[in-house]
């Protein structure tokens, strides 16, 4: 990071990357919901989005270096506070001037990355294989049928890895709990009114948004 960079600088440009991720990761478990509603829809709507131009070769390395940046400012920020605290939380008694998941944000930021490595082990690297290594662009199996639901059902088959999915995206709700309302509080964004209504809103994104995700993992469980 740049050396000249201030302390609130860098909260910004956290909050402006939060923001984008919770625009994608809603636009994510929006999709993936539809392959419990309608397999049909779902197959139409990733081959569409894994083979538009603008979001191959635009939108999803915009996408990858968002979460890298999101990632490396966090723990800058992390290991510029801890250097500023004139007082060690040992000493200074942290679950009274702080909760577990603000004070361990970077824990939670770190075990969701190391999710993402896993998600993109199962499936973003072998799509990467297959359109662009093998260069099968058509989405289909061998029997003339889109591929994109029977490889999101494949990967929910083993309930370890059910397990580690679900644990996964309780780390994302805690990480959420926190980083949605402290988003809107690093770019300004306080009021009286309506920080309460924030805080609400980002309790109930916290818990849906990955409760979602987890219904999805169990549903695919349950009917593979």
């Amino acid at each position: 990071m740049a050396k000249g960079m201030t302390s609130v600088t860098r909260k910004i440009l956290m909050a402006l990357s939060g923001f984008f991720l919770l625009v994608f990761l809603l636009q994510h478990c929006a999709i993936n919901f539809l392959s419990v509603i309608s397999p049909d829809t779902f197959n139409e709507v990733s081959h569409f989005m894994g083979t538009n131009p603008l979001i191959q070769f635009l939108l999803q390395p915009v996408l990858a270096f968002g979460l890298v940046f999101h990632l490396a400012m966090g723990i800058v920020l992390e290991l510029q506070n801890r250097d500023a605290r004139p007082v060690k939380y040992a000493v200074n008694k942290p679950g009274e001037n702080a909760s577990w998941v603000s004070r361990n944000m970077i824990i939670t930021g770190i075990m969701i990355f190391l999710f993402l490595l896993l998600h993109s082990a199962d499936f973003w690297f072998p799509e990467l294989k297959v359109k662009y290594i093998d260069g099968d662009m058509t989405g289909m199996t061998a029997e003339g049928h889109f591929r994109y639901y029977e490889e999101l059902q494949h990967q929910f088959h083993n309930p370890i890895r059910v397990g580690l999915y679900a644990l996964s995206f309780v780390f994302l709700s805690l990480h959420l709990m926190h980083g949605f309302q402290s988003a809107f509080q690093s770019v300004g964004f306080q009021h009286n009114k309506y920080t309460p209504i924030i805080k609400k809103l980002g309790t109930i994104y916290a818990i849906v948004i990955p409760a979602a995700f987890v219904f999805i993992a169990l549903y695919h469980f349950i009917n593979a």
